[in-house]
């Protein structure tokens, strides 16, 4: 079974269906698009949402409108550091992260000597460049926006040194490793969590036109039809020896309940029910995926647990087991 689903409020895995404002019928008018003049991509301006947490508007050529991301920035800032882009799943919300909201990353971040870039908006859109603008999920060129456009922009107004890595959830977990294997050398570590990898096989299409399309988009407008070279173009699986090099971590749960998933917990009163045959699902595909790493010699830190839905809380533990891994790649011993 395929994977890629992120629970939004409350947070815990859900079913495959869009929530009522998504446009699904197919029929709606895509997202409005542009408040600018094409140029070259510039921070157009920033709003405090406190001291250290910052929204950045980003003008972007490639997707034809601001694009908000959040940075969190250390206590220390004359300092130069890395810094660690983070992916929501499926269920991006526009002005919010589901690492923030969800993730423990703002109070985890906090005595770290990194920035953190945490992406709003995206859902469903695989943080890829489409082939073509869809009607209901608008412009989506988030590779061109992620890894040409917004990483000077971060380097030169926040002090980065050049050092930089890359960590997502479900859809966000394929979306980063994807973003890495096309990106030799960008990320010097990659973490993905209850993801699915082998986008170019059936199984792993099925998953993803399931994702885009349960959000009322047309698959065919991310990577063509069924046999486009662009799906294997994508796929993380078959380009994984790109990624000798780079620190990885993987990490995925069996389905089954376990320590957050508390009866009568009305913020997961859904993981055990759609997130246990989810997680199974992003389980297989984490240990086919981590076998291949290991056919091709690539060494990867695994993190394989005996229980566990697809829910948040889950994705919350994982962060500062991977963080160690994702340290000593970005030389940041804190």
């Amino acid at each position: 079974m395929g994977v890629a689903v992120l629970a939004p409020l409350p947070a815990c895995a859900e079913p495959l269906t869009p929530p009522p404002s998504s446009g699904s019928s197919g029929n709606s008018e895509p997202p409005p698009e542009g408040t600018y003049l094409p140029g070259p991509p510039v921070i157009d301006h920033i709003e405090p949402i406190s001291d250290r947490w910052l929204r950045v508007y980003v003008a972007s050529p490639a997707m034809g409108r601001l694009v908000q991301v959040q940075v969190l920035l250390p206590a220390d800032q004359s300092k130069s550091r890395p810094t660690v882009y983070m992916l929501d799943g499926r269920n991006a919300e526009n002005d919010n992260s589901g690492w923030a909201e969800h993730g423990g990353a703002v109070g985890f971040f906090a005595d770290k000597n990194v920035n953190v870039v945490l992406t709003t908006g995206g859902a469903a859109s695989y943080y890829t460049d489409w082939q073509h603008r869809d009607r209901v999920l608008g412009t989506n060129k988030w590779e061109t926006f992620l890894t040409r456009e917004l990483p000077p922009l971060i380097e030169a107004r926040f002090n980065g040194n050049g050092r930089n890595a890359i960590q997502g959830v479900s859809m966000g977990a394929e979306a980063a490793m994807m973003l890495a294997t096309r990106t030799p050398g960008l990320y010097k570590a990659v973490a993905a969590h209850s993801g699915c990898y082998l986008l170019s096989s059936e199984l792993g299409q099925a998953q993803a036109r399931a994702i885009v399309e349960t959000w009322g988009g047309d698959s065919n407008n991310m990577f063509g039809k069924h046999n486009d070279p662009d799906w294997r173009a994508h796929d993380p699986a078959v380009h994984a020896d790109a990624l000798r090099g780079t620190a990885i971590y993987l990490s995925s749960g069996s389905g089954l309940p376990g320590e957050h998933d508390v009866p009568g917990n009305p913020e997961l009163r859904d993981a055990v029910l759609y997130g246990g045959p989810l997680e199974a699902g992003a389980d297989t595909c984490t240990r086919q995926f981590a076998d291949r790493l290991t056919q091709l010699h690539i060494p990867a830190t695994k993190s394989f647990r005996l229980t566990g839905t697809h829910s948040w809380p889950y994705w919350a533990d994982e962060l500062p087991r991977s963080w160690p891994t994702m340290a000593t790649a970005l030389d940041n011993t804190n």
